[in-house]
């Protein structure tokens, strides 16, 4: 590090969990930048101090996760239509002062689902979660599938993105309540049931959104969570016969997505794999 050393990083709380430092920074070091990426643990109350803070050090960009996704986007000059329909941003790129807002998280997990070789086209979609993952995995998904079901604790909220979603794609959508019987009942003829909620992430490693009958051979079962690389509600599925897609590939693409509007250029995407899986394995 030196007087030019660019710096980027991630804002939310809890960070400490956080893989992209170590995904970013292998990045900056194999293309040979110099730039480092740091976690930023910032509470709630001082998200307007941090962002005001980030613009006076002249940070060049950032990630934004949980809880900020949604608040962040207030504080910012400009939003990228897609986020502001998503109602959700992730990554913020600092243009001479002025801070854009960008969502990849949709991008991330389109293109997770393409490495392991899943199409959308004409599918039936099953998505667990209407938060800010959900709200962007909706929006990216309904590009493709011919029909989505979108169950959440809170029934409101499913409701309320679905129709959102209907308002600005034709396909078939609706909301519901998260309950077995309700999953029951969509599975049935579904094609890829996705979590898109924290349920099962570390240290809650027993909990999972689907009793593993629901689960038929014919699913494709996509995870966003990353640690464990294989959760509960993946190994079940995979039990039952289901190809399975880990959280893992949506958060390396969606990184790679924001490296490309920091810096445009294409990270080293082998080797961020790589670094993030000995971490994972190291039982970060």
């Amino acid at each position: 590090m030196d007087g030019e050393t660019k710096i980027y990083g991630v804002i939310g709380d809890p960070i400490g969990h956080s893989l992209s430092p170590t995904i970013h920074n292998v990045a900056f070091r194999k293309l040979g930048l110099n730039a480092i990426y740091l976690a930023f643990q910032v509470k709630s109350e001082n998200l307007v101090r941090a962002v005001e803070g980030f613009k006076a050090l002249n940070i060049q960009g950032f990630n934004v996760t949980i809880p900020h996704k949604t608040s962040i986007m207030s504080l910012l000059d400009k939003v990228d239509p897609l986020a502001e329909k998503i109602g959700a941003v992730n990554t913020v790129k600092n243009v001479d002062g002025k801070l854009f807002g960008y969502n990849t998280d949709g991008l991330g997990a389109l293109q997770a689902l393409k490495k392991s070789k899943v199409k959308l086209d004409n599918k039936k979609i099953v998505l667990i979660g209407a938060g800010g993952a959900g709200k962007a995995l909706a929006f990216t998904f309904a590009n493709y599938a011919k029909e989505m079901v979108i169950l959440n604790r809170t029934e409101e909220k499913a409701v309320k993105l679905s129709k959102t979603i209907s308002e600005n794609f034709s396909l078939q959508v609706k909301g519901l309540k998260l309950t077995q019987e309700n999953l029951k009942n969509e599975l049935k003829n579904a094609d890829l049931l996705v979590n898109a909620t924290s349920l099962g992430m570390y240290p809650n490693v027993d909990e999972t959104p689907v009793d593993k009958n629901l689960i038929n051979q014919n699913l494709v079962v996509f995870d966003v969570v990353y640690n464990p690389l294989k959760t509960r509600f993946l190994k079940e599925a995979e039990e039952k016969g289901a190809k399975i897609v880990n959280g893992l590939s949506m958060l390396i693409y969606q990184a790679v997505e924001a490296f490309k509007i920091w810096t445009g250029l294409n990270p080293p995407v082998k080797t961020m794999f790589k670094v993030a899986l000995k971490e994972l394995k190291h039982g970060k």
